[in-house]
């Protein structure tokens, strides 16, 4: 990464920061954009070209995972399935206590996760970032397991759909109480179960 590169990754994590800050301490709907750009130091118009919309300012700190799935399934080693593949990531995930997988007690991040379930306009913009990760999922399946558009969409679905599953209820999990170390057993059988149903459900070629 170049200086200049490392520069700008710097600032959107500031910006990002400070906006995450202010929106667990006052309420999402009760920060204007022009207060974040103040709190970072930046001015609406640098911030407006890191992050184009407000919400983007949370979700942001998810976006390595928006098409994971997709480049776990290109990334995989030959010889092995998507589903392989897949499953592996997550129950890797699980083990490293990953917030993607819903299996992370650290305060903050029950906080922001609540905080995006509960705001309407969030919840919206999460169910978009499933959406893009469904489909980058369904052109890696298509691409390298030969699946054609429809299968390869519909399997898509079907994994990205008990993966947001499995992660919600570890999430209400830690929410309840458990740490993620109490709750680890209970979210590995689960995953365990999730992806035996996928296992059964999609064709050899795929599991």
């Amino acid at each position: 990464m170049s200086l200049r590169e490392l520069k700008k990754e710097r600032t959107r994590e500031a910006i990002s920061t400070a906006a995450i800050r202010l929106f667990l301490a006052h309420g999402y709907d009760e920060v204007s954009i022009s207060q974040v750009a103040e709190v970072a130091e930046v001015s609406r118009r640098t911030l407006f070209a890191y992050f184009p919309a407000k919400e983007d300012l949370v979700i942001h700190r998810m976006a390595d995972h928006e098409t994971e799935s997709g480049r776990v399934v290109r990334g995989r080693p030959e010889g092995q399935s998507p589903l392989a593949a897949l499953r592996q990531r997550y129950f890797d995930g699980l083990r490293d206590r990953d917030p993607i997988t819903g299996l992370c007690d650290i305060p903050e991040v029950i906080a922001l996760f609540r905080m995006v379930m509960e705001t309407p306009t969030l919840a919206g913009r999460m169910r978009r970032f499933i959406s893009e990760g469904e489909h980058a999922l369904a052109d890696a399946l298509r691409d390298t397991a030969g699946a054609s558009e429809l299968i390869a969409a519909i399997a898509a679905a079907q994994i990205a759909g008990v993966q947001w599953t499995l992660a919600l209820a570890n999430q209400a999990r830690i929410v309840a109480g458990a740490s993620a170390d109490d709750a680890y057993p209970e979210a590995v059988a689960a995953a365990e179960e999730g992806f035996r149903l996928l296992g059964d459900g999609l064709s050899a070629d795929l599991r």
